[in-house]
């Protein structure tokens, strides 16, 4: 039996006075100003929330939390403001200061070290920085699991993507925090590692994984934190939509917080709301019901950031729930005593007025500046050095140039960088700047301005450094690349920021064709530095330096060039799953795999296509709905196919089906189907046909990297995404087997229907007669040769081979082109086939529209193009005026990259009708195969 709440003191018989307990607001400026005065002083305000606009200096934070408190006290606040701030390290700080205030890596930076010692310690020391400021209450540690790593925006501020490793480092960061005194918020639950998000900002990002999957992984981080006493969680305001869980708001649900936190999680801290003024919460539903709803629902703590006409709508909304009996007062006084035992751990009169302030911090200076070096130099990761570049000075010669080039990004807040943005300085320019080490003068991106000073000085040589935009690879880079005799590429966020991903990818080729005078080729020497997300290049082998910092403030940085120029050895790796060595787990049972017989197995293979078709639920699309036995077997000579069965010797059936392509001409192993007769699933027949598939392709000569899906034959595209709990179950299953999911590229097919009534959005033709091109439509053979060079500038699997087929086959097939009009260079092509070309049997799709159709394949752009959108836009709105003009209604894009922005298709006529997850990998990745 649960025992009495504990006895108030009578002072919180007040009801304004308990009510202001239950929010946390904030307010913009470094001086206390008059609206949260008043808010403090009238309303009785429990808890502020200090953001980097709040914050000046320690020296400013610590005068700006001692005034708050006074104001408190001298109004007769029984207790201390609880003041709450971000100061997760790397990225994310609220509080900068040089002198007094260090810096640490992010929270993967340091699971990147490979310490949860290192962790506590650093959690340790940022809570006693902050805490000298006067701050009682830290909004950490970050709880999320990457589930999907290559599209989260959390990036680094998690520690990875394998549940236990998160759980392990936020355990560890929380008992530094409180080691050091101060209360601990996880965040963001139930997560944010996996959320899908839908566009606009008035759209909310939904969390689709049922309980089930939640609790073997998001969860497992929470879970854990709360068995280790975790002092209060943020709910999130992310929608959740599965079976028997839906909530348009996770922190208005009381199905989230009173059930999955409070009841199967037995969470009894603070539960603090997601911030009501998010506008997509705000906008659908209003603050002061949201105020309501989110009390309603558990919430101890109620969060609003900084509008003042939005905290008093808050504030009235709760007295109107109070006075209207939506709200018990039983619910109201059980949050005050939550809150009033998380603030009797962290805080007093006596303490809050007393802050340790500048003296105290000054005593820790020496010990926490060794600790920030100490961790950064362990959190540096060298992920590859194939050719040995690293240390430079072995391959660079002082009077040889080395060539720095950089992103234009914004500096993180924690950067000394972003307090001199007012300063006069070109950073549009690509121009380069060069140093000796006496220069001080530098242009580019003035984020890394010390970077290349420190590797200027560190070298005892030049250095060049010019920054890099959307804009792509410009002659003066080209100049530059050609004149350096190495290069250093930083990246930030590549896969958000895809322009830095072309950039490099560029450059890596330009470097890959460099030649010595005698015609011997050689390769200019190429470093690869991502500075944020590691996932920028992680599983692309075909760069062979890369090296990862976490983070790129100051202290990073200098820790790089100490890699860069061996003044130690850096011992960082990769965190999580991303690391591990990937193994294929041995089946249950062992069937008899044989290879594909297209005499024996033809008709086999259309019977078991139809049983999975069938199998498939009525509201979700079958990928073999228009494919035959057919539709897999290219016959293509460049291409070396292997297929797969698992049969009845006796009845002659198929119970299982894998296809798998080697395509020469990138030495890219895919497998491009497997499936299993519904009837006989989960008896390990995908797993023998998956385990002898990978065997069978790493005996490919030239075999170098792996991939799940196929552009030819366009049946899978990868792991088919438009039903969330097939997606989940077959994303779980390939995960098994060694894939990294969390790493996957997003493609979908396309369509546009009603093309007779179709007409071209205005204003496109002029924008496309703007980009400075000139198109044709070109057949057959007689144009192989500049199209195939052309394409060589992308790596993407299948290329070849659909401009091949394309090239073979004039009467059915044709090629539009884009080129200079200065000196006819081709700077875009795309395929058109219609439904009688030979390519259009190996993409189903087609077959799929039931109508008369056409279709658009494999656009290739020139990397460093500046229009690329309006050019590649130019070259789809002229394959559909072809299409139209040969009578079809509909116009199919096939296998789209679905990380690009499709606003401007979607205004051309096109929706997505099917999507998948492409999975790649090195083939160095298989290395442990099980026996046959």
């Amino acid at each position: 039996m649960a025992g009495k709440p504990e006895k108030l003191d009578p002072v919180w018989d007040h009801l304004d006075r308990t009510m202001g307990q239950l929010f946390m607001m904030g307010f913009d400026g470094t001086s206390v100003t008059p609206h949260i005065k008043t808010l403090i002083e009238e309303h009785h305000l429990g808890s502020i929330l200090l953001t980097a606009k709040n914050c000046k200096s320690a020296e400013e934070t610590t005068k700006l939390c001692y005034e708050l408190q006074k104001i408190a006290h001298d109004a007769g606040h029984p207790v201390p403001l609880a003041i709450g701030i971000d100061q997760e390290n790397g990225g994310v700080n609220s509080i900068f200061d040089e002198i007094y205030v260090r810096q640490y890596p992010s929270s993967m930076g340091i699971a990147a070290a490979g310490s949860t010692d290192l962790a506590f310690e650093v959690a340790k020391a940022t809570a006693q920085e902050i805490s000298a400021c006067g701050i009682n209450w830290i909004f950490g540690p970050c709880l999320d699991v990457l589930t999907n790593a290559r599209n989260q925006p959390l990036g680094v501020r998690t520690a990875g993507d394998d549940p236990q490793e998160v759980s392990a480092y936020g355990v560890a960061f929380m008992k530094g925090y409180q080691e050091a005194g101060i209360v601990t918020l996880g965040k963001h639950f139930p997560s944010y590692g996996n959320l899908e998000f839908l566009g606009s900002t008035l759209d909310v990002p939904i969390i689709t994984e049922s309980l089930e999957q939640l609790s073997l992984s998001a969860l497992v981080p929470f879970r854990n934190a709360i068995q280790k006493g975790l002092d209060a969680m943020m709910v999130g305001g992310c929608a959740m939509s599965s079976a028997g869980l839906n909530a348009m708001h996770a922190c208005l649900s009381d199905q989230v917080v009173d059930g999955l936190l409070r009841k199967d999680l037995n969470f009894d801290g603070v539960v603090v709301s997601e911030c009501l003024e998010m506008d997509a919460l705000s906008h659908n539903i209003g603050v002061g019901g949201g105020t309501v709803m989110a009390v309603n629902a558990g919430c101890d703590i109620v969060l609003l950031c900084r509008s003042y006409s939005f905290q008093m709508e808050a504030l009235k909304g709760l007295k109107t729930g109070i006075e209207n009996v939506m709200i018990s007062k039983d619910r109201i006084y059980n949050s005050l005593r939550r809150v009033l035992k998380m603030k009797s751990k962290c805080t007093s009169w006596e303490k809050a007025l007393h802050p340790p302030g500048i003296n105290y911090l000054e005593t820790l200076q020496p010990s926490h500046t060794a600790l920030s070096t100490r961790a950064y130099n362990g959190s540096i990761s060298v992920v590859r050095d194939k050719n040995r570049l690293l240390p430079l000075s072995n391959i660079l010669d002082n009077e040889e140039e080395l060539l720095l080039l950089t992103p234009l990004v914004k500096p993180l807040a924690a950067s000394a960088a972003s307090k001199i943005l007012s300063e006069s300085a070109n950073t549009n320019s690509p121009e380069p700047a060069a140093w000796a080490q006496s220069s001080s003068v530098m242009s580019g991106e003035r984020v890394f301005r010390e970077l290349g000073r420190s590797m200027a000085r560190q070298r005892n040589g030049r250095v060049l450094h010019t920054s890099y935009t959307a804009n792509g690879v410009r002659p003066v880079h080209e100049n530059l690349i050609s004149r350096a005799s190495a290069i250093v590429i930083v990246t930030a966020d590549a896969n958000r920021n895809l322009y830095q991903s072309g950039f490099t990818k560029h450059v890596s080729m330009i470097c890959n064709m460099q030649y010595t005078i005698g015609g011997e080729k050689r390769e200019k020497p190429l470093i690869v530095v991502a500075v944020s997300s590691p996932y920028d290049f992680a599983m692309d082998s075909s760069i062979g330096t890369y090296i990862c910092t976490y983070d790129f403030t100051e202290t990073a940085l200098n820790s790089l060039v100490k890699v860069l120029f061996g003044e130690f050895t850096p011992t960082g790796s990769l965190p999580g799953t991303i690391s591990k060595s990937q193994k294929l787990h041995p089946s249950k049972q062992h069937w008899l795999v044989e290879a594909f017989n297209e005499d024996r197995d033809a008709n086999a293979l259309d019977t078991l296509i139809t049983a999975v078709m069938e199998g498939t639920p009525p509201n979700q699309r079958s990928e073999l709905s228009s494919a035959t036995s057919n539709s897999f077997i290219l016959h293509h000579q460049e291409v070396e196919e292997s297929h797969f069965v698992v049969r009845n010797s006796s009845t002659q059936a198929l119970y299982g089906f894998c296809s798998t392509y080697f395509f020469k001409s990138t030495g890219t192993g895919v497998i491009g189907a497997l499936f299993v007769d519904p009837a006989r699933r989960k008896l390990s027949i995908g797993h023998s046909l998956h385990n002898r598939a990978i065997r069978t392709l790493l005996q490919k000569e030239g075999i170098r990297r792996f991939q799940l899906g196929s552009r030819l034959p366009s049946i899978f595209l990868g792991i088919p995404t438009g039903h969330n709990t097939e997606r989940k179950r077959l994303r779980s299953w390939f995960a098994n087997l060694g894939w990294n999911a969390a790493l996957s590229r997003p493609i979908c097919n396309m369509v546009a229907r009603n093309l007779q009534t179709w007409t071209p959005p205005e204003g496109m033709a002029k924008s496309l007669a703007g980009a400075g091109s000139q198109f044709d439509l070109v057949y057959g053979w007689d144009f192989a040769g500049p199209i195939l060079d052309h394409i060589k500038t992308s790596n993407r699997q299948g290329l070849a081979e659909v401009y091949k087929l394309a090239l073979s086959d004039p009467t059915a097939c044709g090629i539009i082109r884009a080129k200079r009009p200065d000196d006819g260079a081709l700077v875009g092509t795309v395929v058109l086939y219609n439904h009688q070309s030979r390519l259009s049997e190996f993409i189903p799709p087609l077959k799929d529209l039931n109508e008369a159709a056409g279709g658009i394949s494999s656009p290739v752009i020139s990397p460093g193009v500046g229009e690329y959108s309006t050019l590649l836009q130019g070259l789809v709105l002229l394959g559909m005026r072809q299409i139209k003009a040969q009578s079809c209604n509909a116009c199919l894009l096939d296998y789209m990259d679905g990380d690009g922005n499709f606003d401007g298709f979607s205004a051309m006529g096109f929706e997505v009708l099917h999507n998948f997850e492409e999975v790649s990998c090195d083939a160095a990745t298989w290395t442990m195969i099980p026996p046959s």
